[in-house]
């Protein structure tokens, strides 16, 4: 079933697809979300509005989502199984729908011990793939997980998560295999920069005939400092920085622009790689630096979607 998505439609007529992320405050003053919405406007195809990232409270994604449709820009809906039940997972979907969110991407989230609310308690009703085979169920059959018939269903582009680096390819892939079944349409991965091991992941994505079958965006990060670097490395599930990227951001002179430097390199190499349909940028607390990234990357301007 087609969703509306504009992300959908570019990445069906064959266009190479930008995403970004934006960060949702730990406030409830729309200012920055409009403001960041604002500079990244015309850079990328459509924005994640992360949900409660690192465990810590910060505006809705849905409210996230809604200012950036002010804005013009396309949202994508981040939803975790970490704060909410299937049924209110299912009523934020339905009502994600109603306002026009077409992009929704389903993770797991990071736990509570992650962030500030140490007190708080993790619900896990249901994993990130139940909530895809769920999500695509009302979407496709009109079917709640209660098996209640739904008269108007929600229109979604259903997205999940993906970590080339969190394993061997083939146990890797296994797992991606598994996210298609469950119903996702577009995969965006954590971030890569450990080049050889994505070509190999990719290598068993082809050999399986996946890349087929779902829409692939590889996540990259600009990095600031040595010491970002590091910490993502030491710190940061499935982020794998070799040691000659962090021997680059050492000996630069400027950090920010080697980190940009680094990160144009490797949107080039992903770009050379069969299966691989966009990229997603996650320039993390530094939105501002995204329009040079794409301009530089020969990505500038974005394609429009064709009748």
């Amino acid at each position: 079933m087609f969703s509306g998505s504009r992300l959908e439609r570019l990445l069906r007529q064959g266009d190479f697809v930008v995403t970004a992320e934006l960060g949702p405050p730990r406030s409830a003053e729309p200012g920055s979300v409009l403001r960041k919405a604002r500079m990244l406007k015309g850079y990328a195809d459509a924005l994640n509005l992360t949900d409660n990232q690192t465990a810590m409270v910060r505006m809705s994604s849905v409210a996230c989502s809604v200012l950036v449709m002010q804005e013009g820009l396309e949202p994508i809906l981040q939803m975790t199984c970490r704060d909410r039940n299937r049924i209110a997972m299912q009523s934020e979907l339905l009502g994600a729908s109603a306002l026009g969110i077409r992009n929704l991407l389903c993770i797991t989230g990071d736990p509570h011990t992650c962030g500030t609310e140490k007190d708080a308690m993790d619900v896990f009703d249901v994993n990130s793939n139940r909530q895809l085979s769920m999500f695509r169920r009302l979407r496709d059959e009109s079917i709640m997980d209660s098996g209640f018939e739904v008269k108007a269903p929600p229109k979604v582009f259903l997205g999940a998560a993906a970590d080339p680096m969190g394993g061997p390819p083939e146990i890797g892939v296994t797992i991606l295999e598994a996210k298609v079944v469950a119903g996702a349409d577009f995969i965006q991965t954590q971030a890569i920069f450990d080049v050889d091991g994505f070509d190999a992941w990719m290598d068993e994505v082809r050999r399986r005939g996946v890349h087929q079958k779902i829409f692939i965006l590889p996540g990259v990060i600009p990095l600031k400092s040595v010491k970002a670097a590091r910490y993502m490395h030491e710190n940061v599930p499935g982020i794998e920085i070799p040691d000659h990227i962090m021997e680059r951001m050492k000996a630069a002179d400027d950090p920010p622009a080697e980190g940009v430097n680094i990160c144009l390199e490797l949107i080039d190499h992903l770009r050379s790689v069969e299966g691989v349909h966009g990229i997603h940028i996650m320039a993390v607390a530094w939105e501002s630096v995204v329009p040079e990234i794409v301009k530089r990357a020969g990505l500038y301007p974005r394609p429009d979607v064709r009748p």
